[in-house]
């Protein structure tokens, strides 16, 4: 890389750096061109010379976030036994990541797509993410005749669907009033859908 590239790309990385501590500590409103460009050290026009737009930066940091939420499923999953056992521990690390990032899971679950940007690419995005994490185990499973492919295609979805909205309803509604029977609520559905 050329002296050049390396400053180009630096000046890049302080823009989504800015970007991402701004979605973590505002979230999505927080997010445009000024306050990002204050925040990066540079003035707004500067942004346009390395961006298309703000939702451009939006984007990347969409798929920052989902690097940042898999290495830490992995890292808290990477000793468990392949399977249905695994799969469970991943959907706990998955709403783990969320209960401490709130904000995070306001950007994927709860912004209007024409907010974030890149519509269709960043719902998919969005809406496979479940699927990429517990697909290696589904796929161990159905290998093992544990569940067919028409099952695994109904518990990913249910379970996508499910663990989703129980983040909905005890992040932004306080139901269940208690992490604990929230902890309770997940476990009864992961054993519903997994049993051992």
């Amino acid at each position: 890389m050329s002296r050049k590239e390396i400053q180009e790309q630096r000046i890049r990385n302080y823009f989504i750096d800015a970007t991402r501590e701004i979605l973590k500590s505002e979230g999505l409103k927080g997010v445009n061109v000024r306050a990002v460009s204050e925040r990066a050290g540079y003035s707004y026009a500067t942004l346009y010379n390395y961006f298309k737009d703000i939702k451009d930066l939006v984007f990347i940091c969409v798929r920052g976030f989902q690097e940042e939420c898999e290495q830490y499923i992995e890292s808290q999953t990477a000793a468990c036994v392949p399977g249905k056992s695994k799969i469970k521990a991943i959907y706990r690390a998955y709403i783990s990541y969320f209960v401490q990032y709130p904000g995070i899971f306001e950007l994927f679950f709860l912004e209007q797509m024409n907010s974030i940007g890149g519509k269709q690419p960043t719902s998919e995005l969005i809406y496979s993410f479940p699927d990429r994490l517990s697909e290696k185990e589904f796929m161990y499973c159905e290998e093992n005749l544990i569940f067919t492919r028409a099952e695994t295609e109904i518990l990913k979805s249910d379970l996508k669907l499910a663990i989703t909205g129980l983040l909905l309803f005890y992040l932004h509604r306080q139901q269940p009033t208690s992490f604990a029977a929230f902890n309770e609520a997940v476990g009864s559905i992961l054993d519903r859908h997994l049993p051992d």
